[in-house]
């Protein structure tokens, strides 16, 4: 009885942290006008952009490199923005990969509306798929997430650290904290990830200043599947600069690519499965076949696995080999543990691929996910020696037993 009475209770606490939409609208108001109802802004600094995806161990940080300039322009009525940055390679360089680099690496990347785009020189490079994640940036500044807050019925209840401001933006949930001062401190969602699932995003202000009449943070630091991919030290802010994008033919007339595999055979019985930016190979033995390698996503593995099939017809494929905990050679290997494959890879890997193996994958459900046999598990497997010289381990994915 004494059991129900604190659950009761629990829930009555609960709820009674949840404040009307009155009260919530109120809140948001004295957080616009206490930061600067700005109708898009500009924020410039310097700090550091981390590599993500792209740690030296699976469970190292993100390796860093130091952002010599950076500058992100805003205007939130058209849901466009504006990024450019400077960044080069610290030194001594941090262990890890998508670097090294050489002298300066200077990026300009767009958003306006349904659209995205980089450009780099004087062409734009459509970027197919990122406006959606790119749109969601805007909502998580805190002047963006006010105004996102304001629009979409956001909820409210007390939290630990302020009042917790909560509304859906097309699929993504917000969470928001604003604190006694009616600044927004914190911002968080989840978006979706190959390797990670629904991957949490966080974003962390602090170090209020005014610049020229607009309170900013002075600091951001976001991160992503738990370390920073960016950490910023504000400068400047420019209150309504304004920001008039119009979107370039060659992006609205620009459509999906479509994952293109050829196959090639190399030797008997070995096919270098080619036609993207990253490749796999095809081993056939007399009983089952071997893939090396599964990169990028869900989608390049299931066309793999189809070649291969068309290739060697009748063999399952039993074995995945994959190199390295990156996420651009990991980001397809959940394709060949729903497929039934043994993934073969290093044991510093395991805890690693266990964990990535069971994650929820409910924003983007791939193959695994929609799997309608049950969950998967990862095994005990087996250890392999090679030479004496490194240590393998197989990761027995399998479905659980009813």
């Amino acid at each position: 009885m004494a059991k129900k009475m604190w659950v009761l209770l629990a829930a009555i606490t609960l709820c009674a942290g949840v404040t009307s939409a009155q009260d919530v609208k109120a809140k948001l108001q004295a957080a616009m006008k206490a930061t600067g109802d700005v109708k898009s802004i500009q924020y410039s600094g310097t700090g550091k952009l981390d590599a993500f995806g792209q740690s030296f161990t699976p469970t190292s940080a993100w390796p860093a490199t130091n952002l010599t300039s950076y500058t992100k322009t805003i205007d939130y009525d058209s849901k466009s923005a504006k990024e450019e940055l400077t960044r080069v390679e610290p030194n001594p360089p941090i262990q890890g990969g998508g670097r090294p680099f050489g002298g300066e690496d200077k990026q300009v990347n767009f958003v306006s509306g349904h659209f995205a785009w980089d450009q780099p020189g004087s062409a734009p490079v459509p970027q197919m798929g990122a406006a959606d994640e790119r749109q969601l940036q805007i909502w998580l500044t805190p002047n963006g997430f006010l105004k996102a807050a304001m629009e979409n019925n956001a909820t409210a209840k007390k939290g630990m650290m302020g009042t917790v401001i909560s509304f859906k933006s097309g699929k993504f949930a917000v969470n928001g904290t604003i604190d006694a001062q009616n600044m927004v401190t914190r911002t968080e969602t989840w978006i979706p990830n190959p390797v990670l699932g629904d991957m949490l995003v966080e974003t962390i202000f602090s170090g209020y200043k005014d610049f020229g009449g607009v309170k900013f943070p002075a600091t951001i630091v976001q991160k992503q599947g738990g370390f920073p991919v960016l950490e910023l030290t504000v400068t400047s802010v420019k209150a309504n600069p304004g920001l008039a994008l119009s979107v370039p033919d060659a992006v609205k007339n620009a459509a999906m690519p479509q994952v293109n595999v050829k196959s090639q055979e190399i030797a008997e019985g070995v096919w270098f499965m080619g036609g993207g930016s990253h490749n796999s190979v095809l081993v056939e033995f007399p009983t089952y076949l071997t893939m090396i390698e599964g990169p990028l996503g869900d989608s390049r593995s299931l066309a793999v696995i189809a070649e291969a099939k068309k290739l060697v017809p009748g063999k399952p494929i039993k074995y995945l080999i994959n190199s390295h905990h990156h996420f651009d050679h990991l980001g397809g290997v959940r394709a060949y543990v729903a497929e039934g494959a043994t993934i073969i890879s290093n044991e510093m890997n395991v805890a690693f691929y266990e964990k990535i193996f069971s994650a929820p994958h409910s924003l983007a459900p791939d193959e695994l996910e929609k799997s309608e046999e049950g969950d998967y598990y990862s095994g005990e497997g087996k250890i392999h020696l090679d030479g004496g010289r490194s240590i393998h381990r197989d990761l027995s994915c399998g479905r659980r037993f009813p």
